[in-house]
């Protein structure tokens, strides 16, 4: 990987330090170098899949063992460069602004709702407490950041557990990815790695904090009907009582192509649900024709097939409302899918959409999956924007 460094250059900004050095005990000497020393309340993390993971937490343990400090592997970094790969991200809270409380959740095959409720509000009331210790009263805004297993299948059910705790706290988040193998992914608690985990980093500040999400796409004409389905492998094996595949082609309107990534990011389905459209992206085609999507899928669900909209427009507008709103963003931490970058690739719209990224300070990774508050979604740019 080639060596390369960049940060941010105002004292009071996050700081955000991206590395390319594939050594990871010379990534994290750059990220740490990039820091500089600043005094921060907590940092993300986002790596490409293909750094060794134990050496890796190694090091951060070894030069930032005392940090709260939460992460995972990607499919794809957002860096100060945008669209990024091969690289390790990093965003530093300053503690002058922020305070950060996390809490793991693992062994998501035995998650119990009561109990991550639980702990989701004894972690609310753990920051009040740190924030007391230090303040005349508690920072004024609150947000949560998530990040859970992409392979886990459990993204629904935490969303929703862990919003209801939240309350009116706004929760975003991403799924952990590893490229495009499908795998093994990671989530990153402190000093280790985690597989079958998901993890909650709450953050307060006195700064101005939005969680957002938007796609890039309106639901089409035609309409699809799951009429056989496996939801706890999220395999859909017929569309509209034919075969799955065979359907979401033929109404796609591109009988005879192949069905891979760039396909399933170009037409993506779209369900009705809480008053608007959602994408229920499908992750690939099996060898008997079903297909395997990113997210709960069951039968009777009413799919349309998604028409894409001007990405570029929309996306200036909502980075423009951002700001707006905010009185100026200092970064945006962005949570998008991996669908969304192999579109732009495919639309010949990823050297833009990098740009933007880039212009408008959007930094993180690229998703299998975003979470918006309670609800799990797919082929979206969802975030938190920070104000200055």
């Amino acid at each position: 990987m080639e060596e390369r460094l960049a940060q941010t250059g105002l004292a009071d900004d996050l700081a955000v330090v991206s590395s390319h050095r594939s050594n990871p005990a010379d990534a994290v000497a750059e990220v740490v170098a990039g820091i500089g020393g600043r005094r921060l309340a907590g940092g993300l993390l986002f790596c490409s899949h293909r750094y060794p993971r134990e050496p890796l937490a190694r090091a951060l343990a070894g030069r930032l063992g005392g940090l709260p400090l939460i992460g995972c592997t990607s499919a794809g970094e957002l860096s100060q460069r945008g669209y990024d790969e091969d690289s390790l991200v990093f965003i530093g809270f300053p503690a002058s602004d922020f305070r950060m409380a996390l809490h793991c959740f693992d062994d998501l095959d035995h998650f119990d709702p009561a109990m991550g409720r639980e702990a989701i509000r004894r972690l609310a009331a753990r920051l009040t407490r740190a924030e007391l210790g230090g303040e005349a009263a508690p920072l004024p805004n609150r947000a949560a950041i998530f990040l859970v297993d992409g392979l886990s299948h459990r993204e629904e059910l935490l969303a929703m557990t862990v919003q209801e705790a939240l309350g009116d706290t706004p929760m975003v988040g991403g799924s952990s990815g590893d490229g495009m193998r499908f795998r093994e992914t990671g989530i990153l608690v402190g000093d280790r790695f985690l597989r079958d985990a998901a993890v909650v980093a709450l953050l307060s500040s006195r700064r101005p904090m939005q969680a957002f999400t938007a796609n890039h796409y309106l639901p089409g004409a035609e309409k699809m009907v799951v009429t056989a389905a496996d939801p706890a492998a999220r395999v859909v094996h017929q569309i509209n009582a034919l075969p799955a595949a065979d359907e979401y082609l033929r109404l796609a309107g591109r009988t005879g192509e192949q069905l891979d990534a760039a396909f399933f990011a170009a037409h993506p389905p779209m369900v009705r649900a809480g008053g608007g459209y959602h994408v229920r992206s499908i992750q690939s085609v099996n060898p008997d024709g079903s297909l395997t999507f990113y997210c709960a899928i069951d039968n009777g669900i009413v799919l349309s097939i998604g028409e894409p909209v001007d990405r570029l427009s929309q996306l200036e507008r909502l980075f423009d409302g951002l700001e707006a709103g905010l009185g100026g963003i200092d970064h945006v931490i962005g949570f998008d899918c991996v669908l969304n970058r192999i579109d732009a690739e495919r639309r010949q719209l990823q050297r833009a959409v990098s740009e933007l990224y880039a212009q408008r300070g959007v930094v993180g990774f690229n998703t299998y999956g975003e979470q918006f508050r309670a609800a799990h979604i797919n082929q979206t740019l969802s975030g938190l924007a920070i104000g200055r």
